[in-house]
């Protein structure tokens, strides 16, 4: 069923994640972007962020996080 480009919440377990709040996608923890539900294959359980990919995950693993990544201007 979609749900017409909602924001999911969800819940990072291992080796799954659970949905709290049905939609499409959620959010790149470090880049911003859109990761429908059927790619998300990256997340962080300790900080329950999601990831584009590996290089985003291995990113946000070496800062601490994703928002440490992000710089103030």
């Amino acid at each position: 069923m979609l749900f017409s480009g909602k924001l999911a919440i969800l819940h990072y377990d291992t080796p799954h994640f659970d949905v709290v709040q049905r939609g499409d996608y959620v959010l790149c923890a470090v880049t911003g972007e859109r990761i429908s539900l059927d790619h998300l294959r990256y997340w962080s359980v300790e900080r329950q962020e999601a990831y584009r990919g590996s290089i985003e995950a291995h990113a946000a693993q070496v800062a601490g996080g994703a928002a440490n990544l992000r710089r103030s201007d």
